[in-house]
């Protein structure tokens, strides 16, 4: 699926991903391949980006930091203050303050 993150100032991410985990204001959540349509307005805390690839990876290094796993797997992370959210057709973009 293709993720992309927006705040006012930049695009803070756009790449494929595997999953991503997402502070939602009725708690933690996660969107994996072909999930189904959704939006969401988010608070604040940290959004979780797994991804295996980091080919035509975009990300906004002051918000963002890449944590090792064991396997291949790389996760970003980016903090947030609040957002909206919105998944469909296999695209999810975050408008991010």
């Amino acid at each position: 699926m293709y993720l992309e993150i927006v705040s006012p100032e930049a695009t803070l991410f756009s790449s494929e991903v595997d999953s991503v985990i997402v502070p939602g204001i009725n708690g933690e959540f996660e969107m994996l391949k072909n999930h189904a349509p959704i939006v969401s307005l988010l608070k604040e805390g940290t959004i979780k980006i797994n991804t295996h690839s980091q080919s035509h990876l975009v990300f906004d290094e002051l918000h963002a930091s890449v944590i090792p796993h064991n396997d291949d797997k790389k996760v970003l992370t980016i903090k947030i203050n609040s957002g909206t959210l919105e998944m469909k057709d296999n695209r999810v973009i975050i408008l991010a303050d």
